[in-house]
């Protein structure tokens, strides 16, 4: 197996940051922090007196204007004048527009309603029952919501690796903060665009969990192990017995009680272990060489 290490940070990427659209006074705060919400809950309700009198008074001019338009219609029913077609047609475009009066009063008033985009957690409240929103406090958020059943990690590959790594491609991701989960994900963007880090370029890429678990964190350390290339039913041998030079590796063999050396072929490798093409079969015994202060590990990948 061949795979390619991406650092970075696990983020929640549907996020909603919710503010009132309108002034007056707190009303209704309805839900607290940490609270599980559902699409289409109100959250919180403002005191709006003039959009609710708004509502009324677009309600009580389409009421007016349907009379009139019922008394230009009978009007023209009895005379058939061209002056009494005008007035009900006059009567019926004044009603359209009452109508649309109406439904900009209503969604005004909505404006005084937060109410939840999607199915989330309530992450942060900023407001109280009773405070005055300014219209300078509707650029600040008053409810954040983020959904937690989405997670992906953000991270960089290196320009010598983007190659190899594409999209849907597996990953195996670890975390600083739980060193004993490991979570298994996916590659779903890389980007065309290179960015240079430290005198490096490296291309952003994002990479989407699997069914997340609950204590994955948006903002944790997260290390991607991206399967370049998989290969089945192999043999593999740590890398700490491979001894000799990368064109001429070696291992040495217990046969019959005697040490053998054994030249090899190699294929793949994941840093720690690496595929044996030829050369050695499943079942024999290799010796792990003694680390001398020359020789390190005792493994050519250590030279």
């Amino acid at each position: 197996m061949q795979t390619v290490l991406v650092d970075g940070n696990l983020e929640m990427p549907n996020k909603a940051y919710l503010s009132f659209g309108a002034t007056g006074t707190v009303t209704e705060v309805l839900v607290s922090e940490g609270d599980n919400v559902t699409k289409d809950e109100v959250l919180a309700r403002l005191d709006a007196p003039s959009l609710n009198s708004s509502v009324k008074t677009a309600e009580l001019q389409v009421q007016i204007v349907q009379e009139q338009v019922e008394v230009a219609q009978a009007q023209y029913e009895a005379s058939s004048t061209d002056i009494a077609e005008a007035n009900w047609e006059t009567a019926k475009l004044n009603l359209e527009i009452a109508k649309l009066n109406l439904e900009s009063a209503k969604l005004n008033l909505d404006k005084a309603v937060i109410v939840a985009p999607f199915d989330g957690v309530v992450a942060d409240i900023s407001i109280t029952e009773g405070e005055e929103i300014s219209t300078a406090a509707l650029a600040t958020p008053a409810i954040s919501l983020v959904d937690t059943g989405e997670m992906e990690m953000k991270g960089y590959i290196d320009e010598l690796d983007v190659a190899t790594v594409k999209l849907n491609q597996e990953a195996n991701i670890t975390l600083d903060a739980l060193p004993d989960e490991e979570v298994k994900g996916s590659v779903t963007f890389i980007s065309p665009i290179g960015t240079v880090r430290a005198g490096i370029v490296s291309y952003a890429t994002t990479i989407t969990l699997e069914n997340p678990i609950a204590e994955l964190k948006d903002g944790m350390s997260a290390t991607a192990e991206v399967v370049v290339e998989r290969r089945d039913d192999v043999l593999l041998i740590p890398n700490t017995v491979i001894q000799g030079t990368l064109e001429n590796p070696k291992v040495v063999v217990l046969a019959g009680g005697k040490q053998e050396e054994r030249q090899i072929t190699l294929g793949l490798s994941d840093g720690f272990n690496t595929e044996v093409l030829s050369g050695l079969e499943e079942g024999e015994e290799v010796v792990v060489p003694a680390p001398t202060s020359t020789q390190g590990t005792g493994s050519f990948f250590g030279r």
